[in-house]
């Protein structure tokens, strides 16, 4: 087994921080296995190196290694690139191809941003996993395969598993080891060690002078948050290696380098408006409006039950004079210059004891039913339609995208769409 310094060299790795070295050290004793391994991380903290690693160390270093970014993939192409199709498959399949797990038979696949995998191949990928089986698109015929796994992602999969974008059982299937790499602003000894090299490797690659920092400047390096972590510092030392004339590198031209630099390690605010579609908003006001009409409601009842009980408008406006302002939203000024005469709608007019009417044989029992011509509505129906037209055209007649966004299958939305005929 290699120890962990040589493993650095051989991968170019930098830095001496025990989280670091832990997750090394688990890379290098899950190697010889064939055990699958989820290497979890924010973006930019190196997590493509761990994959490398472990295949490299394992018996299957001689055969092929494939590294996919399932993020970088069309969701409507992902199936075929991983698995490969048939000649006539879908539209544009013109001959047959063979998908990664084909051809990486033997060797290792490396699934980055594995949390962006549709919930489709999801299920795909869990069969691969459970029995090395796979179907090409298009195929009826059950193929093998012999692939070791390793998956990466940057997200936080239990809410990803929460909000129901990621099945638990395939994230217990990919994380039967799990190894963490640490953020950079928590590997605060490797921060100015990893400039250093950086810093050596860009005066090498464009044939000037190093730059080098001065104590202020290290100390604003140590400060700094670091969110794009490792990939951000090394795209600052290329910047200043280029840009900057002179070689010894000051705190405040440093600072200038920083985005949203404040010198200090305080957490970033965060813009928290939320990114949902125009149907999620809808229905919210549509509850909202709905919800203050039944508080309406009720409070007009109260006010009418009052009226009945003490038949005295006057001491009724008085005693729910907050009452009366929440419904008609009036002030102060406008309550107390209200006319006398408006307060006549609230005055209920003297009960008379008066005979019962028994009408005539001749006479339409129901005469005195008057007709009542009911405000129309948009029917649950036509506001159902309404709702799915616009969704398909949001999504550009794409019905799955539509039925996302609309909380319903692409079967029921399909169901829709024929019954009313859109």
């Amino acid at each position: 087994m290699e120890s962990i310094q040589s493993i650095k060299q051989r991968f170019e790795i930098i830095g001496q921080d025990p989280k670091l070295n832990r997750a090394l050290e688990k890379a290098i004793q899950v190697a010889p296995t064939d055990i699958s391994v989820l290497v979890t991380g924010e973006s930019g903290v190196g997590k493509e190196s761990i994959p490398k690693i472990i295949h490299s160390l394992s018996h299957r270093k001689h055969a092929k290694y494939i590294a996919v970014n399932c993020g970088a993939i069309p969701e409507g192409t992902i199936d075929s690139e991983l698995f490969g199709h048939e000649k006539g498959a879908f539209t544009g399949a013109t001959q047959t191809r063979s998908g990664y797990f084909e051809v990486a038979d033997g060797g290792t696949i490396f699934l980055d941003e594995v949390g962006e995998l549709p919930l489709t191949t999801q299920v795909r990928l869990l069969r691969v996993l459970e029995n090395g089986e796979f179907l090409k698109v298009g195929s009826s015929q059950v193929q093998k395969t012999d692939v070791r796994i390793v998956a990466a992602t940057n997200v936080n999969m239990f809410e990803a598993i929460k909000k129901e974008k990621f099945r638990e059982d395939l994230y217990y299937r990919l994380s039967t080891v799990e190894i963490n790499i640490p953020p950079l602003r928590d590997r605060q000894g490797d921060i100015h060690l990893l400039f250093r090299k950086f810093a050596s490797d860009f005066g090498q690659k464009y044939k000037m002078p190093t730059i080098r920092l001065d104590e202020n400047a290290i100390a604003l390096l140590l400060k700094y948050r670091w969110p794009g972590n490792i990939r951000q510092l090394r795209n600052i030392a290329e910047q200043i290696s280029v840009l900057e004339e002179g070689r010894a590198i000051s705190g405040a031209t440093l600072h200038g380098y920083l985005p949203n630099s404040q010198g200090s390690n305080l957490p970033a605010v965060v813009n928290g408006s939320k990114s949902e579609s125009d149907f999620s908003n809808e229905r919210e006001i549509l509850y909202k409006v709905l919800f203050d009409m039944k508080g309406d409601l009720n409070d007009l009842k109260k006010l009418t039950m009052e009226l009945l009980k003490n038949n005295d408008s006057q001491k009724v406006q008085e005693e729910n004079e907050n009452l009366i302002r929440k419904i008609y939203g009036e002030d102060d000024e406008e309550i107390e210059t209200r006319d006398a005469s408006s307060l006549n709608v609230l005055q209920l007019p003297e009960p008379t004891i008066e005979k019962p009417y028994v009408p005539t044989a001749q006479e339409d029992k129901y005469h005195f039913a008057e007709e009542i011509e009911e405000e129309e509505t948009l029917s649950l129906q036509e506001k159902e339609i309404e709702l799915i037209k616009k969704s398909l055209e949001r999504n550009k007649g794409k019905r799955k995208a539509a039925a996302s966004e609309l909380g319903i299958s692409e079967r029921t939305l399909y169901r829709k769409i024929k019954q009313y005929d859109l």
